[in-house]
């Protein structure tokens, strides 16, 4: 048996990082798009 298995840092899933780690980058470059489109508007 592998060493690493028996002392484990994190019983969570991965799928829950992997989701966690999409939404938080989609809602940043969310927030710049939004940034810029307010910036843009501003300067028309």
């Amino acid at each position: 048996m592998n060493e690493f298995e028996k002392d484990v840092q994190s019983k969570r899933h991965d799928i829950f990082d992997a989701g966690f780690g999409f939404v938080f980058s989609f809602l940043f470059f969310m927030i710049i798009f939004f940034i810029g489109v307010i910036f843009d508007a501003i300067g028309s």
